[in-house]
């Protein structure tokens, strides 16, 4: 595991590069630790609120505990529209959790989320960053069997 020290020295100590600093450290353990924040604004010099409004503002940057794959389905009304509740109600009796939880075991983390740029193709959800368009209740459910056997 990569310390959230190194990531800042990678890419340097500036304030304009905190973005890239919490990207990376969400890459390496899936979600920002009050911890990590805590270092971040002291490598950079800034204060943690700055930090925490900033993670706090963007959907991916997770400051809670996660699974090791993390759904999300995409809230639009396109996605919304083109049957969004049947993915999501079948997720949920798949995984015997609800949106925002996480599975016991924690394979598996449910989130919604804003636009995933697929609302064309929609209803629409990630995996960890891997796409999955046009949905039905059967093919997510044949998605998550795929990663249930890992």
């Amino acid at each position: 595991m990569v310390s959230v020290e190194n990531i800042v020295q990678k890419h340097g100590n500036k304030k304009e590069r905190l973005l890239m600093i919490l990207q990376d450290i969400v890459k390496e353990n899936k979600y920002l630790s009050e911890e990590s924040m805590l270092s971040v604004a002291k490598g950079l010099n800034i204060s943690s609120a700055e930090v925490y409004g900033v993670a706090s503002f963007y959907s991916f940057l997770e400051t809670q505990k996660m699974g090791k794959n993390i759904i999300r389905i995409c809230r639009t009304i396109s996605c919304d529209m083109a049957g969004k509740q049947e993915i999501i109600n079948a997720i949920e009796e798949k995984l015997s959790i609800k949106l925002g939880e996480t599975t016991p075991d924690n394979r598996f983390t449910f989130l919604e989320t804003n636009c995933i740029g697929w609302c064309h193709k929609g209803p629409a959800m990630l995996i960890n960053d891997e796409a999955y368009t046009e949905l039905t209740p059967e093919k997510a459910i044949e998605v998550l069997d795929k990663y249930l056997q890992d």
